[in-house]
């Protein structure tokens, strides 16, 4: 006899299963590219069941979309910085973008996609936006401090930190085979990667301090 919490529990493992699934599926294949069938076959599920949990192809990527700004945002809500001094707490964000970033790869291409497309999917997800305030606050507490402690320019703000280390972790990601042909570097190499890894807390730093 199956009893509801041991169906809750399958549910939510499915359910996984599949975000999970299609999240490389529509990371490679693009919203058009991608299809449910491709992506049952994949996990244990069926389309019918697939359609069932989340509704349709276009719930399923909104889904997928929300649950990876999720992951961001949740890496960066469980650093806890607020004993360190503000330059210390502002590297350690920055690197933990960074890190993320590259052990989510399809986060990087999701977002890369849906800018393609101007925006169009996210727009329709509530969600996003309250999942983005948390990170400039967060942004915007450590700042604070660097100002009161005269550490941090005062025309540093939290939304402009918040682009210069994305822009630099996306474009790390994004750009990676380019330019790696182009200048003939092995950027997936251990010792390029932690190089960068360092770059991008230098960068920010000597941006912002005074």
């Amino acid at each position: 006899m199956v009893h509801g919490n041991e169906r809750l529990r399958d549910a939510e493992r499915t359910r996984a299963e599949v975000l999970a699934v299609a999240t490389g599926v529509f990371a490679e294949m693009g919203y058009s590219g991608a299809r449910v069938d491709e992506i049952a076959d994949r996990t244990r599920t069926t389309k019918r069941m697939i359609y069932y949990y989340f509704g349709g192809k276009e719930q399923l990527y909104l889904a997928v979309l929300e649950n990876a700004y999720r992951g961001i945002r949740q890496a960066e809500q469980s650093l806890d910085v607020g004993d360190l001094p503000p330059a210390d707490a502002l590297r350690r964000l920055a690197h933990l973008t960074f890190d993320h970033h590259l052990e989510n790869v399809d986060f990087v291409r999701l977002v890369a996609i849906e800018n393609i497309h101007r925006g169009e999917s996210i727009r329709k997800i509530k969600a996003v936006q309250e999942m983005g305030r948390p990170a400039v606050a967060l942004l915007e507490e450590i700042i604070g401090r660097g100002h009161r402690e005269k550490v941090f320019r005062e025309n540093v703000t939290a939304l402009d930190t918040h682009l210069l280390i994305s822009s630099y972790c996306v474009f790390q990601i994004a750009n990676q085979h380019t330019f790696s042909h182009l200048f003939d570097a092995d950027f997936a190499s251990p010792e390029r990667r932690s190089q960068m890894r360092s770059l991008i807390g230098d960068a920010v730093l000597a941006w912002a301090r005074l």
